[in-house]
């Protein structure tokens, strides 16, 4: 048994969020399908902000036995 991570990004643009959080869900559901993951250990998601403190992405970091 061994443990991976993976990490996905994504950029969130003003008006579109809900659209883009689906779609980054999405990509992470496809990741864990194709790959065959059976059990995930930790989900984490985390904001990125530019300079003026306002949010312009998310990170998703996947904890998952291999």
């Amino acid at each position: 048994m061994s443990f991976k991570v993976k990490s996905f990004g994504i950029e969130i643009r003003p008006m579109k969020t809900m659209r883009e959080l689906h779609e980054f869900d999405a990509m992470v559901n496809q990741f864990v399908a194709e790959n065959g993951v059976k059990r995930i250990i930790s989900v984490s998601d985390s904001a990125t902000t530019d300079d003026k403190g306002e949010t312009i992405g998310l990170v998703r970091v996947v904890a998952y036995e291999d």
